[in-house]
């Protein structure tokens, strides 16, 4: 929260007396200075405040959100390219430096378009569900299956004429409106009933497999169940399976980057409640047998 280190007498001027070389980070929702910096909260308030919320959902709905806390995801981006800067500086000068970097602000720069339209022309942009404002036909569509999805995003006037080879070419599809994007926004909603109507017939992953195959972009709303078979995931090993001893053979999430030489967790299951208990109280904090049997008795560990 704001000010909280100054408070503590680790203020940027005190730590950069103490150290001028040191490179000192303050990161907070809404900065260390201006009216709001006392506004303290996560990541999914900064969110709402830029604006993020009410972009996201459907027209005839609530703000339904980004679903993450959408500020904490971005910033880190952000820092770590400020601190590299930084420590450029630094190598190049000695100075060290002090970053203030607020939340809503580095966020804000992911809502320019809306911003700038906003300027230009006057227009509050609202919530278009899964539409997109610049691309059509542009949405998730429901196949054959129990709640099974799959999401369709045509870019170009190439992609929309290979769409329309996908499926068949079928009458609705040759209407020369059709042919640019400005008629296929205007008929987004005729457009998502068809498609729609197609999609129902097939698998997520037959619409997918499909569509990809011709250059339209596609992807299946994957579900944990089907991430476990994905073959992209198997090939980059980032599942990694461990014989859990209540649960039997167990995936678990391996880390999100691969290093070269580097084979990273985990490396053992997750552990059962008190499955350490006695290694801790014997290796680590030097109990007696005597001590370990009246901790137990005493109903004091599990």
């Amino acid at each position: 929260a704001a000010g909280k280190l100054a408070a503590l007498g680790l203020g940027p001027e005190v730590i950069a007396a103490l150290n001028p070389s040191l490179i000192m980070v303050d990161t907070c929702l809404m900065g260390q200075t201006g009216p709001a910096a006392s506004f303290a909260g996560f990541g999914f308030h900064a969110a709402a405040v830029a604006g993020f919320h009410d972009l996201t959902g459907w027209p005839d709905l609530p703000p339904s959100g980004p679903r993450t806390a959408y500020t904490d995801t971005i910033c880190p981006r952000f820092l770590a390219t400020t601190v590299m800067a930084a420590l450029d500086h630094r190598r190049r000068t000695g100075e060290g430096q002090s970053i203030d970097a607020a939340q809503l602000e580095m966020a804000l720069h992911f809502l320019a378009p809306e911003i700038l339209d906003y300027h230009a022309s006057g227009r509050i942009p609202g919530r278009l569900g899964n539409g997109d404002p610049a691309f059509a036909p542009h949405g998730v569509y429901a196949c054959a299956g129990d709640d099974r999805w799959c999401a369709i995003a045509v870019e170009t006037d190439a992609q929309w004429a290979s769409l329309r080879g996908a499926l068949g070419d079928p009458a609705w599809a040759q209407a020369a409106s059709l042919a640019s994007v400005g008629g296929r926004l205007a008929a987004q909603a005729m457009l998502d009933a068809e498609i729609g109507a197609w999609t129902r017939t097939r698998s997520p992953f037959v619409v997918m497999e499909a569509l990809q195959a011709v250059g339209v972009p596609a992807g299946v709303a994957m579900r944990s169940s089907d991430l476990l078979r994905d073959p992209h995931y198997a090939q980059r090993g980032f599942y990694r399976s461990q014989d859990h001893a209540e649960m039997g053979r167990v995936a678990y999430a391996g880390p999100q980057f691969r290093i070269g030489g580097y084979a990273g967790g985990p490396r053992g299951p997750a552990p059962l409640l008190g499955e350490h208990s006695m290694e801790i109280l014997r290796d680590d904090l030097g109990l007696s047998a005597a001590e370990i049997e009246g901790a137990l008795l005493a109903d004091a560990v599990h």
